[in-house]
């Protein structure tokens, strides 16, 4: 319905209102950034040179480059969680983030710490998220409008009045087929092997009733794994733990063999066979003896090497055969089913189809972001007719408009199912046909969709009327980000802990560099070594963390360790707790390095931060850390002068700015460097201490 043109609507607005502010729209992949460059290029009236687009491919100091002269940026989170965690961006300037596939704004996603440091440091800040489908959990929907900072809701369907004349006309059809005869018997061998295993389980006293669902073994999966935890050591828990993880292996292939096919079966089982003959895991090496399991491992061998295709497969070429005038998407689950079904497509004449999958390579697939664009630019100007996609295809591409969207399968995902069928029906009136296997999953799933879509609209319309008259609960408590003049130097492998992202979110200044030794160093004389309870205890029983701690002493008159973790931290590895406790002893005793613990990324970030105001604050050496020198001269420049007392990356370009010259900063006066934003007094002095101090050798 026109997302990405009420946001350039919007965009236009808070630049007239805003003049000199930047427009910030984030979307999840680089192709999808892309075209929000292009329809900007279009449609908005604005000098092409304005426009700047930031992935991963742009060169961190060229994003600072495009920052500092573009107007509309389009970017990638992940990169720009990294340019607010170094300043190379200024979030005050901005006067509105959009946020595309809004939905993807829970847990640790780059959206949530983006709109958090915007909220808290914009002059003028305004956020609009966009999202075909947020999901129907209404726990899920309250998580995106707290981490999104939403005050207000609007929703359309195509029965809204004031689009539904806009909206074209989609037919969906759901075409049943029979599960066959031969496949039955495999899956009559698979759900005894299932079922056994269940059994078994309930017999240790694990399950009162049969699961249904994969979730429900995984949640008894979960709990048992909580017991072992907490130090409880029986055989009938790693028993019951075994015979899970054997039956979720069964589950899968259940799956397999009702939704997508033989051949897909028997790789995956094939698969399994082979991974037994070289792992130690016990769960793995019990299912390929199980007298059901082989039985069903042999039938899908022969039905594969006969090529007894899935009626799904069968049906489907015949719908694409009378289909060879359109444009034609294909919806898997399976990359294994993709390949099939390109495979069996290209047998048609007239027909030529194309596998579209992520980058990740699986089984010999994988498509660079390069490749997609070109594949997609190449459907768009009708090279090939038929395009057959997994769920890369769902969201966050231009995929162009087509005629007749196929599911292989339906899906129990109400934000993926609308974000297939929302391929078609955008310009023209459009067609989506589901496939379905009778007396199988496929049925389920179908139901659960549709429940999970209806009961999505629900919680939208109650949530809309709770917020429209409050304020986002919290946010007059949210205070205006402040940063502090502590500075907390991080090995750049860190950045995907969280723990620099809420040091950032305390105020601090986070420098990221690569460090010999230590991960977050807070002052000339004291590093930290940080590590979860697996990791350290890991490092225990390679002989890794004793060679740290040594270096870590060597290096830093103040060394700690801090351990992360809520888990009794005896119990994690089979290890005794006696050694555990001796190497926590000879680190403390013998070393003289305090460990620290903490149970969150919270609580972690909270003891560096207080440890770092300590340190700078308390009379500790005035602290500079550089690493290799930049090249360029301006990069020499900044460099130089950052090493002042106090000074660091984020003064030097101001000192400069208001000195001209390096030269003209190490001649100014006390008075001279107060005038400067952030140089105090205290500051100055010192700055002027270490610039006039004789040097005694």
């Amino acid at each position: 319905m026109g997302k990405t043109n009420i946001f350039l609507m919007l965009a236009a607005h808070r630049l007239k209102l805003f003049p000199s502010s930047k427009i910030l729209l984030i979307g999840p992949t680089r192709p999808l950034i892309d075209q929000y460059e292009r329809v900007f290029r279009e449609s908005f009236d604005i000098e092409p040179d304005k426009l700047a687009v930031f992935t991963g491919f742009v060169p961190p100091e060229k994003r600072a480059e495009l920052w500092r002269t573009a107007k509309i940026i389009f970017s990638t989170p992940q990169g720009l969680e990294n340019d607010i965690i170094t300043n190379r961006i200024n979030l005050e300037e901005v006067s509105l983030l959009g946020i595309d596939e809004a939905h993807r704004a829970v847990g640790d996603y780059a959206y949530v710490f983006i709109a958090k440091q915007y909220h808290e440091r914009a002059k003028f800040p305004r956020i609009i998220a966009m999202t075909a489908s947020p999901g129907s959990d209404i726990e899920t929907i309250n998580e995106i409008v707290q981490n999104l900072f939403i005050e207000a809701i609007e929703i359309r369907t195509e029965d809204s009045p004031d689009v539904r004349q806009y909206v074209q006309e989609v037919n969906v059809k759901w075409i049943k087929v029979e599960f066959p005869e031969e496949y039955r018997q495999v899956h009559k061998s698979l759900t005894s092997c299932y079922n056994k295993k269940l059994q078994e389980i309930k017999s240790l006293g694990y399950l009162s009733q049969t699961p249904q669902s994969k979730k429900d073994i995984l949640s008894m999966q979960a709990r048992l794994q909580g017991e072992l935890a907490s130090g409880t050591r029986d055989f009938s828990i790693m028993r019951a733990l075994s015979l899970a993880a054997e039956a979720l292996k069964v589950q899968h292939a259940i799956e397999l063999i009702e939704t997508q096919g033989a051949h897909q079966l028997n790789r995956y089982m094939e698969q399994i066979e082979m991974q037994a003959r070289t792992t130690k895991t016990r769960a793995v090496q019990n299912l390929v003896k199980d007298p059901d399991f082989r039985m069903a491992l042999v039938r899908s061998r022969l039905l594969a090497a006969n090529k007894v295709d899935h009626p799904k497969l069968v049906k489907l070429a015949e719908i694409i055969e009378n289909k060879k005038d359109q444009r034609v998407m294909v919806f898997t689950q399976y990359r294994d089913s993709g390949q099939g079904i390109v495979e069996k497509l290209s047998q048609i004449q007239g027909i030529n189809a194309r596998l579209f999958v992520g980058q990740q390579k699986k089984n010999g697939t994988g498509l660079t972001q390069k490749r997609q664009i070109e594949i997609l630019e190449e459907f768009r100007n009708d090279k090939f007719n038929v395009l057959v996609a997994t769920s890369v295809g769902e969201e966050g591409l231009d995929i162009p408009q087509v005629d007749l969207v196929i599911f292989y399968e339906p899906i129990p995902s109400a934000i993926r199912s609308i974000q297939r069928r929302g391929r078609t029906g955008r310009l023209e009136k459009g067609e989506v046909i589901i496939l379905s296997t009778k007396d199988t999953r496929d049925e389920a799933y179908r139901w659960s969709a549709h429940h999970k879509e209806a009961r999505m609209y629900r919680n939208l319309e109650g949530l809309k009327k709770k917020i429209l008259f409050r304020k986002f609960e919290g946010q007059e408590s949210l205070k205006r980000f402040e940063q502090s003049d502590i500075t907390v130097f991080a090995d750049y492998r860190e950045k995907g802990s969280g723990v620099i992202k809420e040091l950032i979110s305390l105020g601090l200044k986070v420098q990221m560099e690569r460090l010999d030794t230590a991960d977050y160093v807070v002052s000339a004389r004291c590093g930290i070594e940080f590590k979860t309870q697996e990791d350290f205890v890991d490092s225990l029983i390679d002989g890794r963390l004793l060679q740290q701690v040594k270096a870590l002493k060597q290096s830093f008159e103040r060394p700690l360790i801090l351990v992360q973790g809520d888990r009794d931290i005896y119990s994690i590895r089979n290890v005794h707790a006696n050694a555990i406790r001796g190497l926590i002893a000879a680190i403390a005793v013998s070393y003289n390095v305090p460990i620290l613990f903490s149970r969150t990324i919270q609580e972690s970030a909270s003891f560096i931060s207080i440890i770092a105001k300590r340190e700078q604050e308390e009379g500790s050496k005035p602290f500079v850390m550089h690493s290799a020198k930049p090249a360029a001269l301006r990069e020499q420049q900044e460099y130089l002068v950052s090493s002042l007392p106090g000074v660091g990356a984020s003064l030097a370009k101001p000192l400069l700015a208001r000195f001209g010259s390096a030269k003209n900063v190490f001649n100014a006066s006390e008075i001279e460097l107060k005038e400067v934003d952030l140089i105090g007094e205290k500051k100055a002095k010192a700055i002027r201490a270490v610039l006039d101090t004789p040097w005694e050798g």
